[in-house]
């Protein structure tokens, strides 16, 4: 039998130097290490290469934390299995357009899946409409730890959301959603972008970074599979 054709979605942001991800830290730097004209010297006739750096904090463009980001003793990025990052079932949950900016425990029940073993949970809010400019930053949308608790009880593997946060940053140094929910092992993706373009159930997500060592936030490619004719959003 043949598998079903399945339609390829971006949920990450683009990263360019300069770049403002969170306000505050660092924007990325982009540098030649060998231009293609100075590879000429080294290499074979006809043959030229570019080699770049790149300097940045982790928390940069669509990224990825592990527990490790906020527990010294928790799981650092080159820890997390790939059974915890890749080919996630998946679950929007949509609060776009609602003019609440709580993501809370009745939005997260609304799709009726009691058991979210193994699933990612995507937080559909709206906020990457304003990335970019200082919006994004300004009463952001953000997951209450009541739904983060809910999360936990109900055993998402992953969860993601498309806002400055997961957190209320509007709430001083307190960051109750990210506490609950690296304590029990689940990664959190923060900056998605185009969860308008998942379905609410079908789609398989896949958030893998880099396997760096005693490190805890790195940029992810971000991306869904959703198989083809499956219903529109």
């Amino acid at each position: 039998m043949t598998p079903p054709l399945r339609n390829w979605v971006e949920l990450s942001h683009l990263i360019v130097a300069g770049m403002t991800t969170y306000p505050g830290l660092p924007a990325p730097e982009v540098t030649p290490h060998l231009t293609r004209e100075a590879s000429r010297q080294v290499y074979a006739p006809g043959t030229e290469f570019a080699m770049d750096r790149i300097s940045m904090i982790g928390n940069t463009g669509t990224y990825l934390d592990s527990p490790f980001h906020r527990y010294a003793d928790g799981t650092d990025l080159a820890g997390l299995p790939l059974s915890a990052l890749a080919d996630l079932p998946t679950v929007v949950v949509r609060t776009k357009g609602s003019r609440s900016r709580a993501v809370d425990v009745p939005d997260l029940a609304a799709p009726g899946i009691d058991d979210l073993t193994g699933h990612a949970v995507l937080l559909h809010t709206g906020g990457d409409e304003h990335w970019g400019t200082p919006e994004y930053a300004i009463d952001a949308p953000y997951l209450t730890e009541a739904g983060a608790h809910w999360l936990v009880e109900h055993r998402a593997q992953l969860v993601g959301i498309d806002s400055v946060n997961i957190d209320d940053t509007t709430g001083g140094g307190q960051r109750p959603a990210h506490t609950v929910l690296l304590a029990a092992g689940i990664p959190i993706v923060e900056h998605l972008t185009g969860l308008g373009e998942l379905p609410i159930t079908g789609a398989r997500f896949t958030a893998a970074p880099p396997r760096v060592a005693q490190f805890g936030t790195f940029p992810v490619r971000t991306y869904a599979s959703v198989e083809s004719g499956a219903p529109k959003p």
